[in-house]
């Protein structure tokens, strides 16, 4: 049988080292050799012998993701084998946390991470229970994280003299150094979003720098 579906690029080829790489811009590959974390609904194959298990987010966790809609239901992997992970076809990014790096991650970007780094559900500072998706995750330690965004990601840079501006919508991380608030702007609201009432955005302040997604969250609607 021969096609270009069968191009070499596309082929699932032998791991050849433990933990995660890329298969492909839309999808990360973990070797899993005792455990790794997932997002929950995000694997798409595996093969070896894995143990799966549901994880729960800790103490309040089921209370903010019912007030936000956001959260990270995760899943461990555990045993020997490769799991495939994917999210609605989104381009997949691998950082790789040194001692001493923090960042801010919207659940809803989390793909996958080792073990060894520690999570946290944290709920914005400065942004209320308004805006919604604003409980995010911090993650800290050493290891690997994989995130996935709609789109290719802008990296904006946050100085102490340029503080930024994001829409809560389209915001995928950030720095955990920097500092959070709400920034309300009724003539934002107005011109841009083409309606009445006010548009909130976050503001980040201090050093570091924010990801922000070339569009704001969607949801897929079945059953028309």
């Amino acid at each position: 049988m021969k096609s270009d579906l069968f191009a070499s690029e596309n082929l699932a080829q032998a791991a050849v080292a433990p933990g995660m790489s890329l298969q492909n811009a839309k999808s990360v590959r973990y070797n899993v050799n005792g455990e790794m974390l997932a997002r929950q609904g995000a694997m798409i194959a595996f093969r070896g012998n894995l143990q799966f298990e549901r994880k729960g987010q800790g103490i309040g966790g089921m209370l903010k993701r019912a007030v936000t809609g956001e959260g990270l239901a995760l899943m461990s992997v555990r045993g020997q084998g490769e799991a495939w992970f994917a999210h609605q076809a989104g381009n997949c990014f691998i950082i790789d946390f040194e001692p001493g790096d923090a960042l801010t991650v919207n659940g809803r970007n989390v793909l996958c991470f080792d073990p060894t780094l520690s999570y946290e559900i944290k709920m914005v500072k400065g942004a209320g229970m308004t805006g919604g998706g604003l409980f995010n995750s911090v993650f800290t330690g050493t290891g690997k994280l994989a995130v996935v965004c709609d789109g290719h990601p802008v990296i904006i840079p946050v100085t102490a003299q340029s503080p930024v501006f994001v829409d809560t919508d389209a915001v995928v991380g950030w720095s955990a150094a920097l500092e959070t608030g709400l920034h309300r702007s009724q003539s934002v609201g107005s011109m841009i979003r083409g309606g009445s009432g006010e548009a909130v955005q976050l503001k980040l302040s201090g050093e570091g720098f924010v990801i922000v997604r070339p569009s704001e969250l969607t949801e897929t609607v079945t059953g028309h």
